[in-house]
């Protein structure tokens, strides 16, 4: 209990601290949010508290680190709008019973781009944004984890760049019993180091909160995962970009703040998955003919050392988004 104490004063103080640091309003490297999961990305784009042998569910939280993750590793590509892309990678190890560890890296690539000067072209230069991630797990009891996550992350464009220090703090419950697990995550807490201009700013931060539950006599697992626990209202976020929600009342709103997920799992090796972010659906619904955004899909099956999966989400009108994985346990060599 005193662990399960200090464990949350650790997030109480952390809290304070590096937000802090941040102007209120303004956020930076805003692809901390996008998937690093196939499995999380076929479940709606997010998810906190699903508990399986899959360690790219880290980059989500950090509490999903265990030692059966040992000697792990996952590898991801996302190929995102247009011809930009996203990928991360991530090995995990154990240290003695209740410990572990993993290193990981999470990137967006934007491409190419002509630079010019009064519509003469002289060059070309590109943009990318790193994040480099540490994370640490301990069972505090035999049914809770703790975990933390911290990040350097830079970022160049042309000659423009930035730096920034983040830390995510986990906690997930799982009880075998009642097949049943929940996780709670707070997201991207820090702020930039140096900045693009004279003005410093934090990072997108969030407070997550998730719920699983497996059927008791079929092989279904449902999920419910409440994102975007720091705002209530998204007008102001939205009128910057021209979208009118006058008409959200409160159920739409706290809608918006939900991401659910269903999970078939006919076996250990083998699942099939699909999820409704109703922000995503909402926001992209103003386009014409856009009638899918926000309705996310996939599967992943494991053969002997290697697990690949597969899933697929519109985050953006123009494009549907493809997303593949490959994890080995190297401990099985």
């Amino acid at each position: 209990m005193n662990r399960i104490k200090a464990c949350i004063a650790s997030i109480i103080c952390t809290i304070a601290i590096f937000q802090s640091f941040a102007q209120e309003g303004e956020r930076a490297f805003s692809f901390l949010g996008l998937p690093t999961s196939t499995r999380a990305n076929a479940l709606g784009g997010t998810n906190i508290s699903v508990i399986e042998n899959d360690i790219s569910l880290v980059f989500l939280n950090p509490a999903a680190l265990g030692p059966e993750m040992n000697m792990n590793a996952n590898v991801n590509f996302l190929s995102y709008i247009s011809d930009i892309k996203v990928g991360s990678a991530i090995f995990g190890k154990s240290i003695r019973e209740n410990n572990s560890f993993a290193v990981g890296v999470n990137y967006i690539d934007y491409g190419d781009f002509k630079e010019a000067i009064n519509g003469e072209v002289i060059g070309s230069f590109s943009g990318k944004d790193i994040a480099v991630n540490g994370v640490y797990s301990h069972m505090l009891t035999n049914r809770l984890r703790g975990g933390v996550t911290a990040k350097f992350i830079t970022s160049n464009y042309e000659d423009y760049s930035s730096t920034a220090i983040g830390f995510d703090v986990g906690l997930s419950y799982y009880n075998e019993d009642r097949e049943f697990s929940a996780g709670l995550v707070l997201k991207n807490m820090g702020s930039q180091i140096s900045s693009y201009d004279d003005k410093r700013v934090g990072l997108p931060w969030d407070v997550q909160l998730g719920i699983s539950k497996k059927l008791n006599n079929a092989p279904i697992r449902l999920s419910l995962t409440a994102v975007y626990l720091t705002q209530w209202d998204f007008a102001r976020v939205n009128e910057a970009n021209g979208i009118d929600t006058s008409d959200d009342g409160f159920l739409k709103t706290a809608f918006k703040h939900t991401i659910l997920g269903v999970d078939i799992i006919p076996s250990e090796n083998f699942w099939i998955s699909a999820g409704f972010n109703p922000k995503v659906h909402y926001d992209m619904a103003l386009e014409d003919g856009n009638k899918f955004g926000g309705f996310n899909g996939g599967a992943g099956i494991r053969i002997q050392k290697f697990s690949i999966g597969f899933s697929l989400a519109k985050f953006h009108p123009a494009a549907t988004t493809y997303h593949f994985s490959l994890a080995v346990d190297i401990s099985k060599f």
